[in-house]
């Protein structure tokens, strides 16, 4: 196979990278406006809760077939096609959006929204991971998600200048619509087009991880690795407001800036993760080292030093840091599979671990504090525990990738 190589800032990577930027600004701007827009659609104080929680978990499921789609389709026709396709199908969810007047019609827009959302970073990962050289793709990826994640950034200031959330999401569709003006100069990856020269190969097989031991032990794995960003994420940021309640008695903690510094340095630590693996030469050593930060920052959360609301800014930034390895987590499972299933895998594996939240939410909060009666705190401790117990066995059966040849396809033959 003859592939031309690229630079690290060439037009694919800032491509994919302003495509993870839109998304992001898009995928965390209702936990950004959640009060405000909920209010506006017919939520009362009251109901909330579990309004938003509806909402969100719409949203996930989005994503979570999402990702099934996309991947199919980005091993099928293209990663391009994907690209194209996720970046119109969610800018026109963003702009209809902006105009809803129930919590059923801005459910059932966030749904739309979710399923176009999945195909955006799965799909750059992969055409990133090809392109460059396997030297500099642990760097390239980490540049996508690093310089995306600022979106979360964005989408904040933007509603704190413009204080009209439907506005906002109007914002976010136009964004998505001139990015797809850059894509058009944008080639394919070589390896697909090789791929797609031959009609003996089964494509975008989303089965095919379940059909043979060994490819579901290695997606099963690549999944479980992630759980720590969305437990951070969309239980302790997102509900910072309510822990600063319950901690110390805070009625002034904005869980939007606390999603605003969490992503401002999970963006961070997507970079530095990228140069960090480039120097151990290894994914696996990288990743340890963020998980060690992870659980470090959890005892903080937990601890008496959080105790105001600075400290709780505080916090949220470290802990957002500390899972910065959203980037490197996604190319670990793209590098995982041949060329034939891995735009399959790299949508759908964050997408399914996005997904897996409304189950992180129904332990957290319907186990836990409804069923059993436990209080915030216990209930946060104990889901913490357990999602990290989960993501270091994982992370210890997973397999190293950081050298590994992406120029392979996968067989369908079953293993007994």
């Amino acid at each position: 196979m003859t592939e031309k190589k690229f630079g690290i800032l060439s037009l694919p990577v800032i491509v994919a990278a302003l495509g993870y930027f839109v998304d992001i600004y898009d995928l965390l701007l209702f936990t950004i406006v959640k009060k405000s827009s909920m209010l506006g659609v017919g939520a009362t104080e009251a109901t909330l809760l579990s309004d938003s929680t509806r909402v969100i978990n719409w949203q996930m499921l989005g994503l979570l077939i999402g990702g099934i789609v996309w991947g199919v389709l980005g091993d099928k026709k293209g990663r391009l096609s994907v690209l194209f396709g996720s970046i119109i199908l969610y800018s026109v969810a963003n702009i209809i959006t902006g105009y809803v007047q129930t919590v059923d019609q801005y459910a059932a827009c966030r749904f739309m929204a979710g399923l176009g959302l999945a195909g955006e970073l799965g799909a750059g990962i992969t055409l990133v991971s090809e392109i460059l050289p396997k030297n500099k793709r642990g760097i390239g990826t980490s540049l996508v998600a690093g310089i995306g994640l600022f979106g979360a950034v964005f989408a904040y200031f933007t509603y704190q200048l413009t204080h009209d959330w439907r506005l906002c999401y109007k914002i976010g569709g136009g964004l998505g619509v001139g990015l797809l003006l850059l894509r058009v100069s944008v080639a394919e990856s070589g390896m697909f087009k090789d791929l797609a020269k031959g009609e003996s190969v089964s494509r975008g097989n989303y089965f095919m991880f379940f059909n043979n031991k060994k490819r579901f032990k290695k997606y099963a794995l690549a999944v479980l690795i992630g759980l720590p960003t969305w437990y951070v994420i969309g239980i302790l940021v997102n509900q910072s407001d309510r822990f600063g309640k319950v901690m110390f008695g805070s009625t002034t903690i904005d869980s939007g800036r606390s999603i605003m510094f969490a992503y401002a340095a999970i963006a961070t630590g997507d970079i530095l993760i990228g140069l960090i693996s480039q120097l151990f030469k290894s994914r696996k050593k990288a990743l340890l080292l963020f998980y060690s930060l992870t659980i470090i920052s959890l005892l903080f959360f937990f601890s008496p030093y959080n105790n105001s609301d600075s400290n709780m800014y505080l916090i949220c930034a470290a802990l957002g840091f500390s899972t910065g390895f959203w980037a490197i987590f996604v190319t670990m499972g793209a590098e995982q599979f041949g060329t034939n299933l891995r735009a399959t895998a790299a949508t759908t594996i964050p997408n399914v671990v996005r997904g897996i939240l409304p189950l992180i939410n129904l332990l957290f909060l319907d186990l836990f504090q409804k069923t059993w009666g436990w209080d915030l705190i216990r209930s946060g401790v104990v889901t913490g525990v357990i999602v990290m117990t989960i993501t270091m066995i994982a992370f210890y059966f997973t397999e190293e990738t950081f050298s590994k040849d992406l120029n392979y396809l996968e067989t369908e033959e079953m293993l007994p």
